[in-house]
């Protein structure tokens, strides 16, 4: 059962919880539908601070090896140099530098996104759809959030025209994060 606790009731230290969680992306595909994927490996922690918000924390290390979007043919090009260069960069890393609080459930957390060897800043609004205590006696916070990046700001560029215009990889991607986290004791 989901309780509405109080938002200083959900002070505390966190982990990511990777069988619950998601970590995705959509991208623009031959410039006329949108291939969907997932990462199925990382793991994160966060520090929430419900009386003060700015004083929150997180961050989250992905393994680009994980990437995962159906087609295997496709996921061992997206894990090469044309994309994200897996055995040189086996981690895309995220870490706050602020937290803001657009309301009482919606939350602007901001920070240093890093994919092969470029960090950028960017931000992402998140949404608090709710905790629960579940079966075994965990605290879960759950956070649903998405931002929009260029690849190309990452150094990903790697394209192939195609024969009537456009190019076969859209420049923006969606990172979309869906997250369920486990309070620590």
């Amino acid at each position: 059962m989901t309780t509405s606790p109080t938002l200083a009731e959900l002070t505390g230290d966190y982990v990511l919880d990777p069988a619950h969680t998601r970590i995705g992306f959509v991208a623009r595909h031959a410039m006329v539908t949108k291939v969907r994927g997932a990462f199925h490996q990382f793991e994160g922690t966060a520090h929430l601070d419900g009386a003060d918000p700015a004083r929150s924390t997180a961050q989250i290390v992905i393994k680009t090896e994980s990437i995962d979007t159906g087609v295997e043919q496709r996921d061992q090009h997206l894990r090469t140099n044309d994309f994200l260069d897996a055995p040189n960069f086996p981690d895309i890393t995220f870490r706050t530098t602020s937290v803001e609080a657009s309301s009482d459930t919606e939350y602007r957390v901001t920070g240093d996104l890093t994919i092969k060897d470029t960090t950028r800043p960017i931000s992402i609004d998140f949404e608090y759809t709710g905790t629960a205590v579940d079966p075994y006696g965990n605290r879960r916070v759950g956070l649903e959030g998405s931002v929009s990046i260029s690849r190309k700001e990452y150094g990903v560029t790697w394209n192939a025209a195609l024969e009537g215009g456009g190019v076969l990889v859209g420049d923006k991607v969606v990172l979309e994060f869906d997250i369920s986290a486990i309070k620590q004791d």
